[in-house]
């Protein structure tokens, strides 16, 4: 199948690891171009660098407000158009209700929250029809996931504004989606695992609980990725698409 992918233009955060940069591999490996972004410059050029010629690396924090306006730039500096973003972030700190200090939510609202919000409005102004501007979030959207409090008030949040925001771009044919990742085996679960007493039980119990008994790779997230940002999604937005193995229960 063809996705359309070839020589699209697409700006992918946070992918110098995890899932956007599974994102950014399929995206490349189905022809297209990205810009993709980390914190740290030699991450983001390292990043870069793996993906070949048909990628640029930008060290960038998503919480600057001058990050939308860099990325898109350059986008259209180097490839010549801008067709989409990825809007991904490192998860916020773990930690329950009590644990979680006012600095932590503040800056995972900056990062999390806000930063999303400014590169999807900026995104909206530059697109043209058939644009895309995807958000990963999680399965906490749907059920509170236990330890991951600051996670659990925010990417809810975060997929009511997606929604709104497909709802006015419609028209102008662009799409917005989500895609709402459970265990994936990635660094950051990995970590989230080593937290518990028993690692290897914790794991063992998550995967009793998923139809598909396992995690999912970075790879089956990013194809799933891949698809929704390309042409060949052109009818899904709106759609908040859990990427689980089928751990979501209800419809």
């Amino acid at each position: 199948m063809d996705l359309g992918l070839k020589d699209r233009v697409y700006v992918v955060t946070g992918a110098t690891r995890g899932l956007g940069n599974a994102a950014a591999r399929e995206l490349v490996g189905d022809g297209a171009k990205v810009v993709v972004t980390g914190r740290e410059e030699q991450g983001a050029l390292a990043a870069a660098a793996e993906l070949g010629p048909n990628a640029v690396g930008v060290a960038v924090d998503n919480a600057d407000p001058s990050a939308p306006e860099r990325l898109i730039a350059t986008a259209r500096e180097h490839f010549g158009r801008f067709d989409g973003v990825l809007i991904s972030v490192g998860g916020p700190p773990p930690g329950f209700v009590a644990d979680n200090t006012d600095e932590q939510w503040q800056s995972a609202f900056e990062s999390v929250f806000l930063g999303a919000v400014r590169l999807a409005r900026a995104a909206a102004a530059e697109l043209d029809a058939g644009g895309v501007i995807g958000f990963v979030l999680s399965a906490s959207v749907h059920e509170p996931i236990p330890g991951l409090t600051i996670s659990n008030g925010l990417r809810p949040g975060l997929a009511g504004f997606a929604k709104s925001l497909a709802d006015e771009l419609g028209p102008r044919g662009i799409r917005v989606v989500g895609l709402l990742p459970s265990r994936i085996d990635t660094d950051r679960v990995r970590e989230l695992d080593a937290m518990s007493a028993d690692p290897e039980a914790t794991r063992t119990a998550n995967e009793s609980r998923i139809p598909l008994r396992r995690y999912g790779t970075p790879e089956e997230f990013g194809r799933v990725a891949a698809f929704l940002l390309s042409p060949a999604a052109s009818y899904l937005t709106g759609v908040m698409l859990p990427v689980d193995g089928g751990m979501r229960h209800g419809f």
